[in-house]
């Protein structure tokens, strides 16, 4: 079974006019993931540069998840949908084959 990552990097393939960025938690705190056209990055922590590493940790938890029109401008953000539970995001993707 694919990994949460796996899933969101799919769903994001399928979606390039649209990025995501998801808030999660783990063991070192809360940090914020940016999923683009397959590849996932982190805004708050170092990301490796080998993409076979995963971005979140198996213990992460995604908090919440923001659908952002492409391209991603920070100083200018385009929010399609805003502050979607994990639970509420995963089932869309399981609603469409992710």
């Amino acid at each position: 079974m694919p990994t949460p990552q796996e899933r969101l990097e799919n769903y994001s393939r399928s979606h390039p006019r649209e990025v995501l960025r998801l808030t999660v938690r783990d063991a070192m705190g809360e940090g914020e993931v940016l999923i683009y056209k397959g590849f996932t990055s982190s805004l708050t922590r170092a990301t490796a540069f080998e993409p076979d590493v995963p971005v979140l940790e198996p213990d992460a938890e995604i908090l919440w998840v923001d659908r952002i029109q492409a391209p991603y401008q920070p100083q200018n953000i385009r929010f399609l949908e805003q502050n979607l539970s994990w639970t509420e995001f995963e089932q869309r993707l399981a609603d469409r084959g992710y």
